[in-house]
């Protein structure tokens, strides 16, 4: 039928549907253009956030310490709804997680399966920027009855993301232990364990289908502790190493400078074994213990420092592998929190690069890695007493202070600037901190047994810096400063 012969409202009205229908396919084309202006196309360094941590902040108030760190990828152990509320707008980007316990359920049902991503994907996003599913935590060397089942889950829940469209937003992998790779160096002899190909096979092809990255936990800390007098510390730790101390590969000749590195080719060789060479790495835990029992004599604030502090400039530095030059892999740091309530050994309990109540345990050296984790030394660190310790402990550490260890305790004497208020925390604090200046700021010169941390406001001049909690955990996480000047 001619246009010319309908009648003006039926021209208006096809004209109304056709823009209404056009605006619609624009709209929907933004929608996708912004969704993967979302997608990381470089390699960056984001953080793990464990929840085994005594008077845990709330969620909001957790964001707002992300938010201050300039924190931009976070990984979940869970899909807590708090936590993705409070992720909203943020441009956070976060992996959350299937715990192993539901496993069973989700490989077992394509209906739990969908019934998951409805309640913890398709409910947030996009204002809440989730960019992948971890599905279980290290399932084959922890829950090895469950491993049967883990590639199942991860295909029903793939197939409830393409339901929902968001199949190419969303990646689908699961994070495993180091030691599903056996003999790891030199990385061109490395191969998974074999116990395990049943599984592997299929994993590798479906990570290979969807575009998904193999996830990794790699800790060089442990490859050190398991094999010292063959590993040198140095290379664990990122420090410069002669060319005598650079480990070789006898096969391809590739030197190799840091542990992480080969603990990352190794996983590619691994894949390579099994003919799947278009898998990306992405290591989703890595980090070093800032405290240890006697049986960790290498678990330390300096060595923790080092290692992370290192580890961010080397992924930001895009430097790639010895294999892989041209690919260099995020990772996840581990992790955001000490988790004091995990069970023994020490170590366990001390990974984290902040206590509970968002104080750092350490300050990292990452000058010139832009804002990431704020909390970098600037030479303007000092030292001071944390809340909640006795004054008996306190006034011990104090007479030490200024006996033994020889700070300059004079301003806090009576009569003198900083003598009042008069009570041990105030003098403490002071104490504390002409020691850990006279040691010129070393890292564990500000510990003190347990009683001290470390923070960006100078005692010396008897301002006390305090990250305002209230009773009810209503963070504010700004500076209150109260000068106590006489």
């Amino acid at each position: 039928m001619a246009l010319s012969k309908l009648p003006l409202s039926t021209i208006f009205f096809l004209l109304y549907t056709s823009l209404f229908t056009i605006s619609q396919a624009l709209s929907s084309k933004i929608a996708v253009a912004q969704i993967k202006d979302q997608q990381d196309n470089e390699p960056f360094v984001g953080i793990n956030i464990g929840v085994d941590v005594s008077n845990l902040m709330s969620a909001t108030e957790l964001v707002s310490l992300l938010q201050f760190q300039k924190v931009t990828h976070i990984r979940l152990y869970d899909a807590d709804p708090d936590m993705l509320k409070a992720l909203a707008k943020t441009k956070i980007r976060v992996i959350i997680s299937v715990p192993n316990n539901q496993l069973l359920a989700i490989g077992s049902s394509n209906a739990t399966a969908a019934s998951w991503i409805g309640k913890n994907v398709v409910a947030y996003y996009p204002q809440t920027v989730i960019t992948a599913i971890a599905v279980g935590d290290e399932v084959l060397t922890t829950v090895p009855s469950s491993a049967p089942l883990l590639v199942p889950a991860m295909e029903s829940l793939y197939s409830a993301l393409v339901a929902a469209n968001l199949h190419n937003q969303i990646k689908i992998s699961t994070p495993h232990s180091a030691s599903i790779i056996l003999d790891p160096f030199p990385p061109s002899q490395a191969f998974f364990n074999q116990s395990w190909s049943s599984v592997m096979q299929p994993l590798l092809q479906f990570l290979s289908k969807t575009g998904s990255p193999l996830m990794m936990n790699l800790y060089p800390y442990y490859v050190f502790m398991q094999n010292k007098g063959v590993v040198p510390l140095e290379n664990s730790l990122f420090k410069p190493l002669t060319p005598s101390k650079e480990m070789v590969d006898p096969n391809t000749l590739l030197h190799y400078t840091n542990v992480l590195d080969a603990m990352v080719d190794a996983a590619y060789y691994s894949m390579k074994n099994f003919n799947f060479t278009d898998v990306v790495v992405l290591v989703t835990e890595s980090g070093w213990p800032s405290k240890g029992d006697s049986k960790e004599p290498y678990a330390t604030i300096d060595n923790a420092d080092t290692y992370n502090s290192n580890m961010i400039k080397h992924v930001l530095d895009q430097s790639g592998t010895p294999l892989h030059p041209e690919i260099t892999s995020s990772v996840y740091l581990y992790e955001l929190f000490n988790e004091d309530l995990r069970s023994p050994p020490v170590s366990e309990a001390n990974w984290g690069l902040f206590y509970a109540n968002a104080t750092p345990v350490y300050l990292l050296h990452v000058s010139g890695s832009g804002t990431f984790l704020a909390n970098d030394t600037t030479n303007q660190t000092y030292c001071i007493v944390m809340d909640g310790v006795d004054s008996k402990t306190l006034q011990a550490a104090l007479d030490w202070a200024c006996g033994p260890g020889q700070a300059n305790c004079s301003e806090i004497q009576p009569g003198e600037n900083c003598y009042q208020p008069n009570n041990v925390k105030n003098h403490a604090s002071y104490a504390f901190d002409s020691y850990y200046q006279k040691e010129g700021r070393a890292a564990g010169s500000c510990d003190f047994k347990g009683v001290a941390m470390i923070t960006t406001t100078d005692p010396s001049k008897c301002f006390m810096l305090f990250f305002a909690i209230n009773n009810h955990r209503s963070f504010m996480f700004r500076l209150i400063l109260t000068e106590y000047r006489v």
